[in-house]
């Protein structure tokens, strides 16, 4: 286990051994607001944290505990390529604060993949887990590497050498990995299995809610693949109900097209909403018609992106940001939303599918500007959430129906998104701090209740 303060070379290769070679036209496109060495991710969210601090009058001390991760574990592992060559990989998991639970958090698998961005996801989990009421803390981690630069053995060899790495610094009682971007229930399965057959070989029953977002088969539950993109929903269900605001026929752009994308644009679909741009890695597309959602959702599952889809207009970032809509979704990574973005959107509400995607002076002029923020912290909570129940039901050697699932995914939603609009209204301050509030306030109470050991 190490204590990093700087950044390491995520990825390297065995000396003597010749290094791979990613070919230049497949990297991705830059599609940050500002680039990686001017955007300090964890420190944005410790200043929403100072910001609700004040607010509640957290005591000193917990605000100095909830300041930095409670562990930062660093491993390192050769993996074989497909050729026969090695390479030397560096996972990360970052466990925040377990005063609730377990850890709990995503494995990303990306190649701009840093530990501040670590430190700030884990440190996000917390505060959605406790604004949803689970008996979870916060946790994150991954890998720093493309995953559509390897083969489909070479990143299973890549996730079960990276969770025997882990080993029992991760569990069921003790941290629970999920996926995040780049990983999805595949990944998640070979975790299981590579933990079962490594840590927990007694009781391999007891051992299934090492990780969540499982297949059904292996453990899963029913909903989880939809359940992000479904709080997603949720939360812009309830904001139109409260505003008076006819979602059928209203236009929607998202950026991002993966699982909680597209899922968010097919259920808002049912709703008569109209998917009018969309954007991923390899570009973004434009059709003033309307897209169908489950098209566009059922070709990125069989080709990876949405790149040469024949149904749109490729158009630039730039106008992308600029397309007329009325509910805009980002769902792909942090820092997407900067000034600019913030100033050309001709939106009327952003409901944040992805983490951190607003940066703060992007937040600033949306705010200014009139339009509505719907934040990550409680927007995509959905997916830790069935997560939980996942988990629940490995606990209870139990399977609980679609309906099960997605009826109590909606009130567990509502009941956030109420409790987030009493706090904002008593406090007078953004949406986004108060979720940091009302989770601040759950954490105050048991540090209270339960004082500092020894």
């Amino acid at each position: 286990m190490k204590n990093l303060d700087v950044e390491t070379n995520e990825r390297k290769t065995i000396p003597g051994v010749p290094p791979s070679v990613r070919p230049e036209s497949a990297r991705p496109p830059s599609s940050t607001a500002s680039s990686p060495s001017e955007y300090r991710f964890f420190r944005v969210v410790q200043g929403y944290l100072d910001e609700a601090a004040a607010l509640i009058d957290l005591p000193a001390h917990v605000r100095t505990i909830l300041d930095q991760p409670k562990n930062e574990l660093v491993v390192h592992f050769p993996v074989r390529r497909d050729d026969g060559r090695f390479e030397l990989f560096t996972g990360y998991r970052i466990q925040h604060n377990n005063i609730l639970g377990p850890f709990k958090g995503g494995l990303r698998f990306h190649q701009t993949a840093r530990l501040d961005d670590f430190k700030a996801l884990a440190a996000l989990m917390t505060w959605k887990s406790s604004l949803m009421n689970l008996p979870f803390g916060g946790a994150k981690g991954g890998i720093r590497f493309d995953p559509h630069a390897y083969s489909q053995d070479e990143i299973a060899r890549i996730t079960r050498r990276f969770i025997h790495s882990l080993g029992s610094n991760i569990g069921p009682d003790y941290d629970i990995p999920a996926p995040d971007v780049g990983t999805d229930e595949r990944v998640m399965a070979w975790a299981m299995d590579t933990y079962m057959n490594t840590v927990g070989t007694v009781n391999k029953q007891a051992m299934l809610g090492v990780v969540t977002g499982k297949p059904v088969a292996s453990g899963g539950t029913h909903g989880r693949n939809k359940a992000t993109g479904q709080g997603v929903v949720h939360c812009i269900v309830d904001w139109a109900e409260r505003f008076g605001f006819d979602l059928k026929g209203k236009k929607l752009i998202v950026q991002g097209f993966g699982n909680v994308g597209s899922n968010t644009a097919v259920l808002l679909s049912h709703l008569g909403v109209s998917l009018v741009a969309v954007g991923d890695h390899t570009g973004y597309l434009h059709n003033a018609e309307g897209f169908n959602a489950h098209r566009l959702q059922a070709y990125v599952r069989q080709n990876g992106s949405i790149a040469g889809y024949p149904n749109g207009e490729p158009i630039s970032r730039e106008e992308f940001f600029g397309v007329n809509a009325d509910i805009f979704v980002p769902a792909a990574l942090e820092n997407q939303v900067g000034p600019e973005e913030a100033q050309a959107l001709q939106v009327r509400l952003v409901a944040e599918g992805a983490n951190g995607p607003c940066n703060p002076e992007g937040e600033r002029v949306l705010m200014d500007r009139g339009i509505e923020i719907l934040p990550d912290v409680l927007v995509n909570a959905g997916g830790v959430t069935v997560s939980y129940y996942e988990w629940v039901q490995n606990r209870r050697s139990e399977q609980w129906t679609l309906a099960e699932v997605d009826t109590r995914l909606e009130g567990a939603m509502r009941d956030a998104y109420r409790r987030m609009v009493e706090f904002q209204m008593q406090h007078h301050c953004s949406y986004r701090v108060a979720c940091y509030g009302v989770a601040l306030e759950r954490l105050r109470t048991v540090y209270e209740q339960r004082q500092i050991f020894p």
